[in-house]
């Protein structure tokens, strides 16, 4: 039998008439919750100048709920390289390494996760901020976190306490520079649903054994809303779609209540292009999601799934994580072994 270790990823969804403090507590909830559910890591992804979004400081949140838990890996989903000194991000997460040995996972992405005036305000300039840069930053941060780290500086704390690194991605160009570099990758399948294999086959393709990895190891982040119906999980669902809208349209809002969600005068076109987002996403009772998540097992030949699930209520996103891991994980052990996954 297959374990396959389900994972989260949480954003700090800020509700419709709540504050980002409720937002921060809420994610706190859910965090201590899928640590008692045996979910195997827990990232919260740093985005700026959204609204509907409370996790612009990964390292400050992540730290906080490294404290609240016992056993969860705590990590960012992730910290995006162009917006800070490399530097700044080593002595974050050596910080955090140290306070939590073996516990701790720096994800870095190469997109701002912002607009481009908001990504100037971070860094203050505009050196960094072009990807043909990041390769070189990333190797700058590497460096830090080693024992024999040469040069003039020394990252404290940093040097010798790297935490667990990953690259993210969303198309090819992160998945080939993890796979020469020899590092694991999770895909961003939950917005770029449609790169998600040809990404992957890069990787794979790519990839180098280095003195972290033997072989390659991928995660795939997929959006995910179980509840005990179908009916019920797809009105949860509704107010997700509805904040993408918003953010594609240059307008990004705090998540709507399920009833505004579903209320909402979509055009044909709106509604087209929501339902090709959810393709390939997990969205209904435990067993639709059953088979819609080894589905995508089969498909992706993923080691590890990160679900993330951007629902109104804070009780409904617990809820879905508990009949996951309840009455879904088990049965997609057993079919992904039955798929020769």
């Amino acid at each position: 039998m297959i374990d396959v270790p389900l994972s989260v990823l949480d954003l700090a969804p800020v509700a419709a008439g709540a504050s980002a403090g409720e937002a921060l507590r809420h994610t706190t909830e859910l965090a201590r919750r899928t640590d008692e559910l045996g979910y195997h890591r827990f990232w919260v992804a740093e985005h700026h100048n959204m609204p509907a979004i409370a996790s612009s400081a990964p390292a400050v949140l992540i730290a906080h709920l490294a404290a609240q838990t016992e056993r969860i890996r705590l990590g960012s989903g992730g910290v995006m390289l162009p917006n800070h000194a490399p530097l700044v991000v080593a002595e974050q997460f050596g910080t955090l390494e140290a306070l939590h040995p073996g516990r701790i996972d720096l994800g870095i992405g190469r997109a701002p996760g912002t607009d481009r005036m908001t990504a100037l305000a971070l860094r203050r300039t505009m050196e960094g901020l072009s990807a043909e840069g990041f390769p070189r930053e990333l190797a700058d941060l590497m460096n830090y976190f080693a024992d024999d780290a040469g040069g003039p500086i020394t990252a404290t704390p940093g040097r010798g306490q790297r935490p667990a690194v990953w690259l993210l991605g969303s198309s090819g160009f992160s998945a080939q520079l993890a796979g020469a570099l020899g590092l694991p990758f999770s895909f961003a399948h939950h917005f770029s649903a449609e790169n998600t294999l040809p990404a992957l086959a890069l990787y794979r393709q790519s990839f180098r054994p280095s003195q972290w990895l033997r072989e390659p190891y991928a995660m795939v982040a997929v959006n995910a809303v179980c509840a005990e119906t179908d009916e019920r999980a797809e009105w949860l669902a509704g107010p997700a779609g509805l904040s993408f809208l918003r953010l594609r349209a240059g307008r990004p809002e705090p998540l709507a209540t399920p009833e505004e969600a579903a209320a909402y005068p979509y055009q044909d076109l709106e509604r087209e292009f929501l339902a090709q987002r959810r393709q390939g996403q997990a969205t209904g009772s435990p067993e639709t999601v059953r088979g819609q998540l080894g589905e995508l097992l089969a498909r992706t030949g993923a080691d590890e799934l990160m679900l993330t699930t951007m629902v109104y209520d804070v009780a409904d996103r617990v809820r879905s994580f508990e009949l996951i891991a309840e009455e879904v994980a088990g049965g997609l052990r057993g079919r992904a072994a039955g798929l020769g996954g």
